[in-house]
């Protein structure tokens, strides 16, 4: 018996550290996190949907119909150039704008630098991304984009 507690002691001690290293240095995000209920919302409201991913990627799952094609990031995880340019010509900062990537961690850096950097005041992330959509049940439709800016 003792064995037994003398292995549960460092999971008791280091359960409340993971806990407060998590709710400590993990900011509340400035954004309004999307979960497949609200992203079916949005598109439903006519909401301006913005992927963020890579050509490759469109083309391996299909987009969100209506949805606007614009990659953020490169392979590398940079900031391509084109794409500040075009998503200001796509919107305005007080405008509402729903992003999604893979599994929302992208978006997530975006969402946070367009609300606090940039000004936006309504964006939205998906927060797992058009995987869960797709897994969820969410439509989506063939892509064979290969640019910037594009419509499937």
């Amino acid at each position: 018996m003792k064995r037994k507690l003398l292995f549960l002691a460092p999971i008791l001690i280091l359960a409340p550290l993971a806990v407060w290293f998590a709710v400590g240095f993990l900011p509340t995000p400035p954004y309004e996190p999307l979960d497949n209920a609200g992203l079916k919302r949005m598109v439903d409201e006519g909401a301006l949907v913005i992927d963020i991913r890579r050509p490759e990627e469109w083309r391996q799952t299909g987009v969100i119909e209506g949805s606007r094609l614009i990659t953020a990031f490169d392979a590398q995880g940079r900031m391509t150039d084109e794409f500040p340019a075009l998503f200001g010509q796509l919107t305005h900062p007080e405008q509402p704008v729903v992003l999604i990537c893979r599994t929302g961690n992208r978006t997530d850096v975006l969402a946070r630098m367009l609300m606090e950097q940039a000004g936006y005041q309504h964006v939205y992330n998906v927060s797992d991304g058009i995987t869960t959509w797709i897994s969820g049940g969410g439509t989506v439709q063939p892509c064979n984009a290969r640019g910037p800016d594009l419509r499937c």
